[in-house]
């Protein structure tokens, strides 16, 4: 039988498909001869139990430029009678729009299956769910207060500051011991967003990179390693760094080991973990990337694991 595919995702027009990993999902589930339906998270409904989506038929093409073709109009489709499953794969900001998002999917998850499961989504932001790990993590801090980020600093020394649901390395401020800059960024911070904000200790060993691990169904299948551009803390592609390929350290797979039963368990089947010296600082389970370059490096195939993961949880629903 046919596997039929809703994908949610920003607008296929606007990818770069050379590191794309929701495109890399594409192109597999295609070659094993699924149908693939496209939609905005903007075009979910809900009505009486059922969550529609105004979705366009496609097919994925390898090729730059011309990476995509409709193969028919936009149509409002019922996603629990017309998708085997559905990929959340929107970027984040994190933000009520992609809150509602996982409340409308999950009304159809006993029908239809979500990966990654919308109710875990919602409950593990990537700065937030990592806070269950504290012996893993570097000294960090959530807060509003400007008396404990100074009294944070004043222990720990240089420190990396960051909204709680920001993403690709968006609004990420180093500030060392003497700068006499946070008491402002608290201010701008606290006037932008109204939640805390994280703290970190700075770890200098940033610059030679963060690393990137996805683990698929809770096993790693691979990893790059991201290094900041001249001049910058943020190792983030999308803020100008530079993959290199890599190899996972005691301390990793440790790391791995403790996490991936977690995130087996939740229904988290495609996740990405951040490392820096060993420590953890982010759990990506919104909409994870870095497949592409892993296994260009590697020469694997983890869009293949990730459905074969979905495939057998989908074996195991009957």
């Amino acid at each position: 039988m046919t596997m039929r595919v809703a994908v949610q995702m920003d607008p296929i027009e606007t990818i770069n498909i050379g590191g794309d990993s929701s495109f890399a999902l594409m192109l597999e589930a295609q070659a094993r001869g699924a149908t693939l339906i496209h939609y905005l998270a903007d075009d979910l409904s809900a009505e009486n139990g059922r969550v529609r989506a105004k979705a366009r038929p496609l097919k994925v093409i390898n090729q730059a430029g011309a990476h995509y073709e409709w193969l028919g109009d936009p149509r409002t489709v019922d996603l629990a009678d017309e998708a085997d499953v559905v990929l959340m794969r929107q970027d984040p900001p994190f933000d009520m729009g992609y809150i509602t998002a996982t409340h409308l999917l999950e009304q159809i998850q006993d029908r239809v299956l979500v990966v990654n499961d919308p109710a875990e989504v919602r409950n593990a932001p990537e700065k937030l769910f990592v806070l269950r790990f504290p012996d893993l993590m570097p000294p960090t801090l959530v807060t509003k207060s400007l008396e404990e980020a100074m009294d944070f600093r004043a222990r720990h020394g240089a420190i990396v500051v960051k909204p709680l649901y920001g993403n690709a390395g968006t609004a990420v401020f180093l500030i060392d011991r003497q700068d006499g800059n946070l008491p402002a960024l608290v201010e701008l911070f606290s006037s932008v967003w109204r939640e805390p904000f994280m703290v970190q200790a700075f770890l200098p060993s940033v610059a030679e990179g963060d690393k990137r691990i996805v683990l698929v169904d809770g096993e790693p299948a691979g990893a790059i390693n991201r290094l900041p551009k001249k001049g910058e803390i943020r190792s983030n592609l999308a803020a100008g760094g530079s993959a290199q390929p890599t190899e996972l350290t005691a301390r990793e797979q440790e790391i791995c080991a403790r996490l991936g039963p977690e995130l087996k368990k939740r229904g988290l089947i495609f996740v990405g973990i951040d490392v820096i010296g060993g420590f953890l600082t982010e759990i990506n389970v919104t909409s994870p990337t870095g497949i592409r370059a892993i296994d260009r490096f590697n020469g694997t195939d983890t869009p293949a694991r990730i459905w074969d993961a979905i495939k057998a949880r989908l074996d195991a629903r009957g």
